[in-house]
């Protein structure tokens, strides 16, 4: 819990020092965008599977922290870490429960509940639960990338 709320106070921290501040139609709208993003994101990741999910929505220079404090940096390094043959018989899902987004609308950052199902080669499903945090980039073409999963 103290690392996620290290998380959460860094990321409102780099959020309050952004300029050009939307006003709160503005801000709700992003914040739409972003849900949506999250939305299409777990869409993907169930219809073509965890490496391509995580791939296709990493921006080039996203890091993702996983079991064991490790760090997996690189939209190449992600596809590369989601491509081991566990993830193959693996589902997670995933929705926030709460979203905000920088004053100037190019940060945006997200938490929620996610489950993770995973099929042993016997055909054991063994479910863990837990919280996600993600931190969201809107990029030059307009569409939101995650920067930390």
């Amino acid at each position: 819990m103290k690392k996620f709320l290290f998380y959460a106070f860094t990321t409102l921290l780099i959020f309050s020092s952004c300029g050009n501040n939307l006003s709160e139609p503005e801000k709700a709208s992003v914040k739409e965008e972003v849900r949506a993003a999250e939305q299409a994101f777990n869409n993907l990741v169930a219809s073509k599977g965890i490496e391509a999910g995580f791939y296709e929505f990493a921006a080039e220079n996203a890091v993702i922290k996983r079991s064991n404090d490790s760090i997996i940096s690189g939209k190449e390094g992600i596809k590369n870490f989601y491509s081991k043959p566990v993830y193959k018989n693996a589902k997670v899902s995933w929705s926030p429960d709460f979203i905000d987004v920088s004053d100037d609308g190019t940060l945006a950052y997200t938490y929620g509940k996610y489950e993770w199902q995973v099929t042993d080669s016997a055909g054991t499903v063994s479910i863990s639960k837990g919280i996600f945090h993600t931190v969201w980039k809107k990029q030059a073409d307009g569409s939101w990338k995650y920067v930390w999963d």
